[in-house]
């Protein structure tokens, strides 16, 4: 046998322990996920008495009882009621738990047909409008969702179906679907879009917490990334009143008295709950608002009892303490437990000892309570509603009253252990470790329990010292309908004017959601604002003058095509878009980098000449052709970066005079270092000629100036064809002189222009040589995209990128009305002026034919001189959003630090959709 080295053996022991290191990696990771905390992104609840969450904490907080008298559209509550519970067909009670809502509901909304709506149950038309909001909630939008996300949905009664059997209505081809547990969960995920498991839970009063269960094992296990979790439930007819009446379930005075001495049955209620989850790890990375997390879940059952729909002590104290261990958390950690709590004599001792026994070792008190003694024993949904209040009482920092706790039961040994049954506000201490648990018991003997912690403090990112905040920001609102369009203004306009919403949420973060977290519809309307409360009225405003006629307008048209229009020489001015310099880093370091490339071309910083820190000079250096032509193009290229970095990329670009330099630049004609290079030579050349040139604008035709300038071919000629009766001569000063004089005689308008050297006329000749020498050492390419010529006036072909084109530039005329016409040939009907005024888009307008007119053009500027940077690029960039353009709003956002809020949810415009079923007596 071959002696084995000590080396061999160290190394054979040091690749064992390798191997065991691994697999005891593998094994924690497995471990890990087998735990993983899920978090809780998103909620959305209907429930007696609240709408919303909102509403929900607000009706706990305020220890408000929900229950009433049964609404006269279920049934006449005084015809079925009936103090004896044996009589038969009668119910004990004339109370209950209802919302308002019944039939309303919008069909259009759900790419549903009147007649499909119609024979739809009301619990699948509530589950719609629930999830949906909680995924608003959750700022999330289901067509950009590329997760696999699953939908598990607790119900159990079908009133629909039955009152349509029982009263004889027409059975027809929707029946089937619209009536079914199956296509209650499965039309959420049909209309959603969601491709993960689907499932339908009946479980009873369990049904909703076994479903956030399952949601939570499908989510640690992968088979879905996001997932929606919850119930509906909806009381339509008496016939199970009076079952559960004729069983002595029910609360004469409909009531669940929780734990109280005087609990004698429960309360029939109905309502929806829905949250959304996620794993924790990537609800962090994702920026998700995390309400809480669910650390344990667990699900069992009762087993063999005295009876079916009798509770078992030691199968409540085993869910409790798998979901404990499931969360890893310790009895003594968890300081509420929101109680399944029905108000029975029978069920609510059976519970408290279960509590008792697993949490009876403990020195401070556990707090118990049920939010049925605030709304009603809602069924189906019973869990998801306590799941809910408990979150909101993390969130709020505190445990709201019990209601109806007036003489503690005389079956619950309260002596012996430390509980507490709230009767007021208890603070729950944010800061801390807030757990809680949450119990539902389903009366098929389906038992589940849920585990619960507050939201984790996640640090925020630290800020750039100097990063300073835009001074304007963007909301953007988009409904099915204008009457949607106007309602969702007027919310936002009330969610904005709350004192308290301006204190906990910056306007940036809710313009942010609002941009990132909504679908988009049709109908659109933006506001660009600096305050909240400017923006609150100003969408005040648009929803109380709006009608349909002018919403029209806002129509979102996906056929829309953008241009990049970019401005030439005479449009700069100092301090051009210094605020976008200052607060958008995307701009400044384009900017600062054109600067790098300029600095030995120029022999001085573009930044010094754009915002030199004294401004006394009297003929500033951007007045200076040699300073003036570089920094437009490079302040036009920086611009056009901001757009492209939004999303926004032309179809076709277009510049005039220096403005081509730009555009062919960003066609790919050259790079940007080549770019900068010719610029700086032409501004150079130009600049070192002699300044003995005007320019003159005629309001005129072609062919009358080219008869006026005959006689001063060899010294002035036609610059620049703006327009129909727009045209730009330029030439010696004395010639202009007197070309203008013989103008005014004639009665034509003239205006002389603030420029240095009569450019494109025979004065710009003495540097074509030279400057032909630099156009020879460029690289160019073919456009990447379509690009117009300045020199013929159509989209330019292979000879744009030769040498000699960009010489004949200097010098020949610039056929911008032509170029006009062939951007509206080729259906560009968005124009974004890439420059520092709206010059080009004030020529364009004014050359407006019939042609141009039916092509609803709309001129976009980046900057204007007399306006806010922000104000006029963001008011553009609205009009882009109005018009259906699909905008990068993750790269709109990039420069700063952002955050998901909670916003209003969509105003459903509902309208009755109900069976023809006769009147019942």
């Amino acid at each position: 046998m071959k002696k084995i080295s000590e080396e061999q053996m160290m190394a054979v022991m040091q690749q064992a322990s390798n191997k065991i290191a691994a697999l005891q990696a593998e094994l924690n990771a497995i471990k890990a996920e087998r735990h993983e905390p899920i978090a809780i992104i998103g909620l959305g609840c209907r429930f007696p008495g609240a709408d919303n969450p909102q509403a929900y904490w607000q009706l706990l907080h305020n220890g408000i009882d929900a229950i009433r008298t049964v609404p006269a559209d279920r049934w006449d509550a005084d015809t079925y009621y009936d103090p004896d519970p044996a009589a038969s067909g009668k119910i004990v009670t004339r109370q209950g738990g209802f919302i308002d809502q019944l039939s309303g509901f919008d069909p259009e909304f759900f790419r549903l047909s009147l007649r499909e709506a119609i024979d739809l149950d009301p619990q699948q038309r509530l589950l719609l409008e629930v999830a949906w909001e909680a995924l608003e909630h959750a700022a999330l939008v289901p067509d950009q969702l590329t997760h696999k996300i699953g939908a598990f949905i607790g119900v159990s009664t079908l009133d629909y179906r039955d009152i349509m059997v029982g009263q004889g209505c027409d059975i027809g081809t929707y029946f089937a679907t619209g009536n079914a547990h199956s296509t209650l969960s499965g039309r959420l995920s049909y209309y959603l879009g969601l491709t993960g498991p689907n499932m339908a839970v009946d479980t009873a009063c369990s049904s909703s917490l076994v479903s956030v269960a399952i949601a939570v094992q499908n989510l640690r296990q992968k088979t879905c990334d996001v997932a929606l979790a919850g119930g509906v439930n909806r009381i339509l007819s008496p016939e199970e009143s009076i079952g559960s009446s004729q069983a002595q379930m029910l609360a004469p005075d409909g009531r669940c008295k929780t734990f109280d001495a005087a609990a004698n049955g429960y309360v029939r209620s109905e309502g929806c709950g829905v949250i959304v989850l996620k794993r924790l790890t990537e609800a962090v990375a994702d920026g998700d608002i995390i309400q809480a997390i669910i650390r344990g879940t667990a699900i069992n059952h009762n087993g063999y009892t005295s009876g079916l729909t009798v509770p078992s002590g030691p199968s409540q104290q085993e869910v409790i303490r798998a979901a404990l261990a499931d969360g890893q958390v310790e009895p003594e950690q968890v300081s509420y437990i929101e109680a399944h709590g029905a108000g029975t004599a029978l069920g609510d001792p059976i519970e408290m000892g279960a509590l008792q026994a697993v949490f009876g070792q403990r020195s401070e008190p556990l707090v118990v309570g049920s939010a049925k003694t605030n709304i009603g024993y809602t069924e189906a949904v019973a869990g998801i509603s306590g799941l809910i209040k408990v979150v909101l009482s993390m969130q709020h920092g505190e445990i709201p009253p019990n209601l109806h706790f007036n003489q503690p039961s005389q079956h619950i040994d309260w002596e012996a252990w430390p509980v507490q049954v709230p009767t007021e506000h208890i603070a729950w201490l944010k800061g801390t470790r807030r757990v809680a648990g949450v119990n539902a018991f389903g009366f098929g003997g389906t038992n589940s329990h849920v585990v619960l912690e507050s939201a984790p403090d996640i640090p925020e990112q630290n800020a750039s010292e100097n990063l300073v905040e835009r001074t304007h920001q963007l909301l953007t609102l988009s409904a099915k309908t204008p009457a949607a369009l106007t309602e969702l203004a007027e919310r936002y306009a009330t969610y904005l004017a709350e004192p308290t919403q301006q204190a906990e949420f910056a306007l940036a973060d809710i313009c942010f959601t609002s941009q990132i977290g909504r679908q988009d519809f049709q109908y659109r309307h933006t506001e660009t604002a600096e305050t909240q409360q400017q923006l609150s009225e100003q969408l005040q405003a648009f929803a109380e003058t709006a009608c349909e006629q002018t919403i029209i307008s806002y129509v979102a048209q996906p056929t829309a095509k953008i241009a990049f229009v970019c401005t030439g020489q005479g449009s700069q001015y100092i301090g051009m878009a210094q605020t976008l310099y200052q607060t958008s880093p995307t701009f400044q370091v384009s900017l600062q980098h054109c600067d790098s490339l300029l600095q030995p071309e120029l022999g001085c910083s573009l930044l010094d000449i754009l915002y030199p820190s004294s401004t006394t000079d009297a003929q500033p250096k951007i007045d200076n052709t040699a300073y003036t032509q570089p920094v437009l193009f490079a302040l036009e290229y920086a611009l056009a970066t901001l757009w492209m970095s939004w999303g926004i990329r032309p179809k076709i670009v277009m510049g005039h005079g220096v403005g081509e330099l730009t555009a062919a630049c960003l066609a790919g004609v050259f790079s940007l270092e080549e770019g900068l290079k010719l610029i700086a030579a032409r501004a150079r050349l130009m600049g070192a000629l002699p300044q003995d040139g005007a320019m003159l604008s005629c309001v005129a035709n072609e062919a009358c100036i080219q008869h006026t300038i005959a006689g001063y071919t060899d010294q002035v000629s036609i610059a620049a064809v703006n327009g129909p009766n727009n045209v730009v001569i330029s030439g010696k000063t004395d010639a202009i002189i007197a070309i203008t004089e013989q103008l005014s005689a004639d009665g034509i308008k003239t205006k002389r222009l603030q420029i240095s050297h009569g450019f494109h006329s025979p004065l710009m000749e003495p540097m074509l040589a030279e400057y032909h020498q630099v156009t020879k050492s460029i690289t160019y390419q073919p456009p990447r995209i379509p690009l117009v010529s300045n020199l013929t006036g159509q989209l330019a072909d292979e000879t744009i990128s030769t040498p000699d084109y960009w010489v004949r530039h200097v010098r020949e005329t610039v056929q911008f009305a032509e170029g006009v016409k062939i951007l509206t040939v080729e259906g560009a009907n968005l124009w974004i002026e890439i420059g520092p005024r709206p010059t080009l888009l004030e020529l364009a307008g004014a050359a407006t034919t019939e042609e141009t007119k039916e092509a609803s053009i709309e001129y976009l500027p980046s900057l204007r001189s007399d306006q806010a940077d922000w104000s006029t690029i963001l008011t553009s960039m609205g009009l882009l959003y109005r018009r259906g353009v699909k905008i990068g709003w993750q790269g709109f956002e990039q420069d700063y630090q952002r955050r998901k809020v909670t916003l209003p949810t969509y105003p459903f415009q509902r309208k009755t959709c109900w069976v023809d079923v006769p009147n019942r007596q």
